[in-house]
C-alpha cells in the first residue's frame, strides 16, 4: 500500500501542477457532476446571448484518502467483521471529464476513471462505511474503466434561459430556464436522484456512505457505483420531475450489468421541490424506487437452513425474479450565505438480499455545513453529521441465525441500531485548485452488533482533492 500511497501522491503532484497551468481562480466542487436544480428564487430567466456557447469542456479530479480505525477488542468475529487491527487503507480515483456539444440541445459526455486502493476491512463490517471512494473489491491495484459514456439531449419548453458555467459534464452557454431532458448511456444514477448541496459527494463533502447516498436505498449499480440506462426529465423553476430506468448487476454487488430489462431492472421516480426562505434556498425531494433482480429471500434462507441443519445462505434463496421497494425523503435549507442543514430519511423493504448498495434498510441522518468565512477562510467548509442506520426484521433474524450478505456477517447478531458521527474540515488552496480535509468518525455498533465490541469504533482520515 506504500507503493500505491506514493504513486497517488505524486499524481496529486502533477495534477496541482497541470491545474494551476490550466486554470485560475477557485473552483467550487458542485454536489453532481450533471446539471441540477436550482431553487425559484436564484433562477435568472433572462435571455443569454449564444454567441457566448462553449462547445467543449474538460475537467480532472483526483481523489486521495488515507484512512485508519483504532485497535479493537472484539469478543467474536465472522467472515464479514470489521478487523480487530488492521493497517491504514488508501483508496485512489482519477477521472476524466469530457464533453462535446453535437448540436442544439445535444451533447455526449465521456469521463475514463482509474480507482484503486482498498477500504477498512475491504469495505465490510460497517453498514455505513467511512470511505464512499472506496469498492468492494478484492484486488487494490488501480484500474482503468468507463465511468460514464452518454448522450443528454434537452428540448426547451419556453423562451427563458438561463447560463450554465462551464463545470463538470457541463457544457458553458444558455440553457433553457425550463425543458424536457433525455439521458441515455452509462452513468451514475445518484447523479440525477437524490442530490443534496450538503451531502451528496465524498470527494468534497462528507467521507460515510450513508451521507454520500441514502442507506437505505438500495441503488442500482454495478460494484463501482455505474449502470447503464436512461432518466427522463422536467425541469422548470423550483420544480423538477426525473424518472428513470436503469440495469441491475448479474449478482450482488458484482462488475457486471444484467441487461435482461424484462427479468432484471431498476425503476426511480424523484420530485424536487425549490424553495426560497426570506431569500435562502432550499428544496424538499421525495424518491421513490422498486428494483427487481434474481435476489435471495432472507426468511426463505432461514427456513431452508432450519431444515438442514445449516447456517443460512441467501444465495441459495435466490429466485428469477424479486423485488425490493422503497422510499427516500431529502431536504436542504440555507440558514445563511455561510451555514446549511440537511436531513435524509430512507427505507425499503428488506425482505430480499441487498443487491447493488450495501446493508441498510432504514436510515435517518441529519448534519450542518459552514464556510470558514466567520474565521476569515471563506472558501473552507466545516462539516457535522450523525446517522442512525437500521434493519429490516427479516435482514436482522438472517444475521442472527450466523447468515452472510457481502457487507456483514458478523457468525451471529445481537441487533441494536448503528450508529454514526462524522465532522470534517476541508483546507481550500485555491490558487492550486485542491483541498486537504482532515476526517473523524465515531461508530456505534458497527455492523449492528451491541455486543461484539466493548466501544466505539474511531476512524481518523486526510483526503487530498484536486480538481479543475
Amino acid at each position: 500500500m506504500k507503493f500505491y500511497f506514493l504513486r497517488a501522491l505524486g499524481a496529486a503532484t502533477l495534477g496541482l501542477v497541470a491545474g494551476q497551468a490550466l486554470a485560475q481562480g477557485q473552483v467550487t466542487p458542485p454536489a453532481s457532476v450533471t446539471p441540477g436544480l436550482q431553487p425559484a428564487a436564484a433562477s435568472a430567466q433572462q435571455p443569454t446571448h449564444h454567441e457566448h456557447n462553449e462547445n467543449w469542456s474538460l475537467h480532472f479530479q483526483q481523489t486521495v484518502i488515507q484512512q485508519w480505525h483504532n485497535n479493537l477488542q472484539p469478543r467474536y468475529a465472522g467472515g464479514n467483521s470489521l478487523q480487530a487491527r488492521e493497517n491504514a487503507k488508501l483508496s485512489l480515483t482519477t477521472t476524466l471529464f469530457l464533453g462535446r456539444r453535437l448540436w442544439k440541445g445535444g451533447a455526449v459526455y465521456f469521463n475514463p476513471e482509474v480507482a484503486g486502493g482498498s477500504g477498512l476491512s475491504g469495505a465490510t463490517g460497517i453498514g455505513g462505511a467511512p470511505n464512499g471512494e472506496t469498492f468492494r473489491i478484492g484486488d487494490p491495484a488501480p484500474q482503468v474503466y468507463l465511468a460514464r459514456l452518454y448522450l443528454r439531449q434537452l428540448w426547451s419548453l419556453g423562451p427563458s434561459e438561463e447560463e450554465d458555467e462551464d463545470d463538470l459534464n457541463q457544457l458553458k452557454g444558455a440553457r433553457p430556464a425550463k425543458y424536457l431532458a433525455l439521458n441515455v448511456g452509462k452513468f451514475s444514477i445518484a447523479d440525477y436522484f437524490d442530490q443534496n448541496s450538503y451531502s451528496h459527494d465524498p470527494r468534497t463533502q462528507f467521507f460515510n456512505w450513508s451521507l454520500m447516498s441514502a442507506g437505505g436505498w438500495d441503488y442500482p449499480a454495478n460494484v463501482r457505483g455505474y449502470t447503464v440506462g436512461a432518466v427522463v426529465e422536467y425541469v422548470q423553476p423550483g420544480l423538477a420531475l426525473r424518472a428513470g430506468v436503469s440495469s441491475m448487476p448479474t449478482d450482488a454487488n458484482g462488475p457486471t450489468l444484467d441487461f435482461h430489462y424484462d427479468k432484471a431492472q431498476a425503476i426511480t421516480a424523484e420530485v424536487t421541490k425549490s424553495y426560497a426562505v426570506n431569500g435562502h434556498p432550499g428544496a424538499v425531494r421525495l424518491l421513490g424506487f422498486r428494483n427487481q433482480a434474481a435476489m435471495g429471500s432472507y426468511n426463505l434462507a432461514v427456513q431452508q437452513a432450519r431444515g438442514l441443519g445449516t447456517m443460512p445462505d441467501v444465495t441459495a434463496a435466490r429466485a428469477e425474479r424479486r423485488t425490493k421497494y422503497g422510499f427516500v425523503i431529502n431536504a436542504e435549507q440555507e440558514i445563511s450565505p455561510e451555514i446549511g442543514l440537511f436531513g435524509r430519511f430512507s427505507y425499503n423493504d428488506g425482505h430480499n438480499e441487498t443487491w447493488a448498495f450495501t446493508e441498510i434498510d432504514r436510515s435517518l441522518s441529519v448534519g450542518a455545513t459552514s464556510t470558514g468565512a466567520r474565521w476569515k477562510r471563506p472558501t473552507d467548509r466545516l462539516g457535522v453529521a450523525a446517522v442512525a442506520n437500521g434493519l429490516s426484521g427479516d435482514h436482522r433474524n438472517y444475521l442472527a441465525a450466523g447468515g452472510s450478505g457481502f457487507i456483514l456477517g458478523d457468525g451471529r447478531l445481537d441487533y441494536g441500531l448503528e450508529y454514526i458521527g462524522e465532522v470534517y474540515y476541508s483546507i481550500d488552496f485555491p490558487r492550486y485548485h485542491a483541498a486537504l480535509s482532515p476526517d473523524y468518525q465515531i461508530i456505534f455498533n458497527p455492523g449492528y452488533n451491541t455486543s461484539r465490541l466493548p466501544g466505539p469504533v474511531h476512524v481518523v482520515a486526510l483526503r487530498v482533492h484536486v480538481e479543475f
